[in-house]
């Protein structure tokens, strides 16, 4: 019996060390998995996010876009920035054209959803576009260009294109279509996509001379 206590006292003690290794083990794994992971997302989010820029800005009608300069302005809570955020210019003939606005609706179905507005300097909408969402597939995904044609009804539109109490959906006595099924999707992208006309509207003479410092030093560094 003497000679069992130690066996078994060892067996148990390898067993303990065998668990604890497979446990550092496991989680050296699954954290290095996590970073991988983590860093791929953040990679296949900021081509994604590049795509929504050149499709808003299309090289092939003359505009140029220089991602790698942002501009940074204030914080705009309106459009869902609490903190200083990075916007993006678009150029014809070296002359600023485009505002690309990333905006934040948080009153999707299923959470919030990250839009890029593309206005004009003057004031009226070039295009929008879903950065990320979480709404249902088969009825709020149909905000994505990819699903339907729903979200081009922004195109042209101004703060004066539809009158105020149009920005909403026909439901509501709008001039935005719905979807069968899903009203709060469309509805979120009306109200955001309104809130980033307004926000332009208001802080356009604050804006103006640092779109135009902004495009002169990009313009040096060329």
């Amino acid at each position: 019996m003497s000679n069992q206590a130690p066996s078994l006292a060892y067996s148990l003690k390898r067993s303990v060390v065998g668990l604890v290794l497979f446990a550092l083990v496991t989680a050296g794994a699954v954290s290095l998995t996590q970073v991988l992971t983590a860093e791929r997302i953040s990679h296949n989010r900021a081509e994604a996010a590049a795509r929504l820029l050149f499709e808003l800005a299309p090289p092939q009608e003359g505009y140029q876009l220089n991602i790698d300069q942002p501009l940074l302005l204030l914080a705009a809570p309106e459009l869902g920035h609490s903190s200083p955020f990075a916007a993006h210019l678009a150029y014809q003939q070296e002359e600023p054209t485009l505002l690309l606005v990333p905006v934040i609706a948080p009153d999707g179905y299923t959470g919030k959803i990250e839009l890029l507005v593309a206005l004009h300097l003057d004031g009226h909408i070039q295009g929008v576009r879903v950065a990320h969402h979480l709404e249902t597939p088969g009825l709020g995904d149909k905000i994505e260009v990819q699903k339907s044609n729903w979200i081009h009804n922004f195109v042209g539109r101004d703060l004066n294109n539809p009158e105020p109490e149009g920005w909403t959906v026909k439901k509501e006595g709008g001039e935005f279509d719905q979807f069968t099924g899903a009203t709060i999707t469309p509805r979120a992208v009306v109200r955001a996509v309104k809130r980033s006309l307004i926000w332009y509207q208001e802080n356009q003479y604050q804006l103006t001379p640092q779109i135009e410092r902004h495009a002169q030093d990009s313009l040096e560094d060329q």
